[in-house]
This record gives C-alpha cells, structure tokens and sequence, in this order.
C-alpha cells in the first residue's frame, strides 16, 4: 500500500523491533501504552497520538538516501545480531551517551537523522503546542468577555526528541514543507524495477521447474508409459 520502498523498510524494523523483544522480553514502545492506560483513568482526558504518519516519515526518510546508503542501512538492519540488555537501555537514558549516539547517527546518516528525528521534533513541537492552547470557557451570552483557563497537557515522547523541543518550542512552526511527500528518484524506480523482474523471474524460473518435474514424474509412471506405448501402436495397426 505504502510502496516497495518503504514496505521493506517497515519490515527491516519490524525484525530490529523483534530482536529488541527477544533480547529484553519487553517490546519496544511500552512508554505509549503505559500513557494510554493511564489516559483512560482520568476523566475527560484525551488521548491524541502526535507523531508524523509513519508512511510520511518512512517516504520521506527514503527519498533522502542515496542509493548506497539506501543499501548500507538495509544490510545493517539485516544482520542486526549485537546483544542488549537492560543494563544497556538504562546506560541510554544517559544525556551525554544519548548525545553521542545522536551525533554518530548524524556523522553517519545525516539525512536520515534529518528526516527521522529533526523533522519529527518540528511536528511533535507543532502537536504539543496546538493542545497546549488556552481553552475558552462557554459564554452565557455574546456580550460576556471571554475567560480561558490553562491546558493540561503531558507529552510522552522519546528522550532523543526532548532537546529538539526545547530548541522548536519558541519558534513560529510550520508542517506543511516535512509533510509533503517527494517523487520517487531515478534511483528508486530502477531499483524498483529490478527488484519486481528478479520476483517475477524467480516465480517464472519456479513455475517451470515445478511443471519440468511434474511432467517428468507423470511420464515415469508405468500407466504413462503403457498409454504412450499403445498410441504409438496404434499407426503401425
């Protein structure tokens, strides 16, 4: 539905988000269920999820890479095999390995820390502030002046998203530019097109091999053999 692309890559993450599970016996994204849980004990509460539509972002993130960078974060997602443990989740909540693992990210994949992360903290920042807005309370009649009372507002996000925010939440925001989706590059249709002739070659290559055996396995069978026997007779009569 979403494209090659970016259902590949939907499924590369989803084998990091299982290596994650076996290793830890936790999935990933526990944080937003506690929020949700907890949402629903406090009346009148509204659960809004904030985040960029993960097609947006994966769309997106794609686009950005270039064909080689493209094949190095698949490979790396592919063979993804290092041990964690809990010991390492909690050396992560650190600020200044967390910042050092950012800032690789970013030596390594700039475009992609851009697309995944700095975007990102732009449309949570635009999220967070829309519900953060006053509340304007009912008038009994239009001649009444208006009162507001203050949001209550909590944000669950990740830790890596909490210093874009902060940075963001001061500035006059716009999501309309990292929420357009750009056209496919040359590149990705190449690749498309190849990735689609190597399915339907190995299907075909497939197909004949099976109907090659079959035919084979069918000839080989001595009432096969009987009934070809006698059609060739038959002229000879």
């Amino acid at each position: 539905q979403n494209g090659v692309m970016s259902g590949l890559m939907q499924m590369l993450l989803l084998k990091v988000s299982a290596h994650i599970t076996e290793q830890l016996g936790m999935a990933p994204g526990g944080e937003f269920r506690e929020a949700f849980k907890e949402a629903s004990k406090v009346p009148f509460c509204k659960f809004h999820l904030g985040d960029r539509p993960i097609p947006v972002t994966f769309k997106r993130a794609i686009a950005a890479l270039s064909f080689w960078q493209k094949v190095k974060l698949a490979w790396g997602l592919c063979f993804l095999s290092d041990p964690i443990s809990k010991d390492d989740v909690e050396k992560c909540k650190q600020k200044d390995l967390l910042e050092q693992m950012m800032a690789e990210m970013i030596g390594e994949f700039p475009d992609l820390h851009r697309t995944i992360v700095s975007e990102r903290d732009i449309y949570l920042t635009y999220m967070l502030k829309q519900a953060a807005k006053q509340i304007e309370l009912p008038r009994a009649t239009e001649n009444e002046p208006r009162k507001y009372i203050p949001a209550v507002v909590v944000g669950v996000v990740g830790m890596g998203h909490v210093p874009g925010i902060e940075k963001n939440w001061n500035s006059d925001l716009k999501i309309q530019e990292i929420m357009s989706v750009p056209p496919p590059s040359a590149s990705s249709k190449i690749f498309k097109f190849v990735l689609k002739a190597t399915v339907f070659g190995l299907l075909g290559y497939g197909c004949y091999r099976i109907g090659h055996r079959t035919v084979q396995f069918v000839l080989s069978m001595p009432a096969t053999q009987s009934y070809l026997q006698r059609l060739t007779e038959m002229p000879q009569q």
